[in-house]
């Protein structure tokens, strides 16, 4: 039986076997499949733990992580279910160092790994929120902390560095949720209107009802949205207006920033930001009653074919914030 809770996902995945079976069914529906050329003509070694794709090519051994995320790690399959679990179900994250502890793993491969889950639960943008739902909210919130309480030495290098709000040494976020369902969120290089503009006319279908704050990046919204606009000087709704719903997933945002993860990289906030969205898109709603086991396996859907390797992630192979 599949696992529905984190005790059971740890004594489940302890098995190889039935992680072999778990993955199997989710990347191969169909049967197993040569990653490098397509092919199903494979046969599995039992002794190796691996297949053999009985085509001519180079590489014809493969296992399951092959093609995933889990590539070219020495780290059990046991161990790399059992975090993704943590990752996906923890509301407000989990940090390098719990994984360390509960996965008696270095805190550096514990770090590397949850970059790579990361990497799973990223999702691009493939619908335009609008008309057929719900009123769709945007705002802007800072990431970072205060200058005055830094190393002088990194408040300069912070300063410097992309996607900074002038000297305050904060990461600007964008963010879009329609009213009842998705939200979808970007870190963007600065608070400027054309830039705005241009993000909210790719995420959002045109004469949608669009809700903001009074602030003047936003005017000329009117020309193409039903613009509706709430002034937080005066109060925080007015009728059916108000920014209330993105506001908070910026509160569990910044929640699981400052109370889990304490200090993250501007480099890396955009990583951090596609977990939180992952489990609030995911999360349990009347019209949607997923459990844990259902993020679970949502999330390990979409494994294949991402990489992400150690030089990228610390910005050695010129990987760079995609704004």
């Amino acid at each position: 039986m599949e696992p529905e809770s984190l005790q059971q996902a740890i004594l489940y995945f302890a098995k190889p076997e039935n992680c072999r079976e778990y993955l199997v069914a989710r990347r191969w529906p169909e049967g197993v499949v040569c990653p490098r050329c397509g092919s199903k003509n494979v046969l599995f070694l039992e002794k190796y733990n691996r297949w053999e794709c009985r085509e001519k090519h180079a590489a014809r051994q493969f296992t399951l992580k092959t093609g995933t995320i889990f590539e070219d790690s020495a780290i059990g399959l046991d161990k790399w279910l059992t975090a993704m679990w943590m990752v996906v179900n923890c509301k407000n994250g989990v940090s390098s160092w719990e994984i360390h502890r509960a996965l008696k793993i270095t805190q550096k491969s514990a770090w590397f790994v949850l970059q790579r889950c990361r990497l799973a639960l990223q999702e691009k943008p493939t619908f335009q929120m609008g008309k057929s739902g719900g009123p769709v909210e945007v705002d802007e919130t800072f990431i970072g902390g205060k200058a005055r309480n830094m190393h002088k030495s990194k408040r300069l290098r912070l300063s410097a560095g992309r996607g900074l709000q002038g000297g305050t040494a904060k990461t600007i976020v964008m963010g879009m949720l329609q009213r009842g369902g998705r939200v979808h969120a970007r870190v963007i290089p600065e608070r400027r209107r054309d830039l705005m503009h241009g993000i909210i006319r790719e995420c959002i279908e045109k004469d949608a009802i669009v809700h903001t704050d009074e602030h003047v990046v936003y005017s000329g919204l009117s020309d193409e949205y039903v613009h509706e606009i709430i002034n937080h000087a005066e109060a925080y709704a007015r009728n059916y207006i108000s920014t209330n719903g993105i506001e908070n997933f910026w509160s569990l945002f910044k929640r699981g920033i400052n109370g889990t993860y304490v200090s993250v990289e501007p480099f890396h906030l955009f990583r951090y930001l596609d977990e939180q969205m992952f489990r609030f898109n995911n999360r349990a709603t009347k019209d949607n009653p997923l459990n844990d086991a259902d993020r679970f396996d949502l999330a390990v859907r979409q494994i294949i074919g991402k990489r992400l390797t150690y030089s990228q992630l610390t910005g050695k192979e010129g990987e760079t914030i995609p704004f």
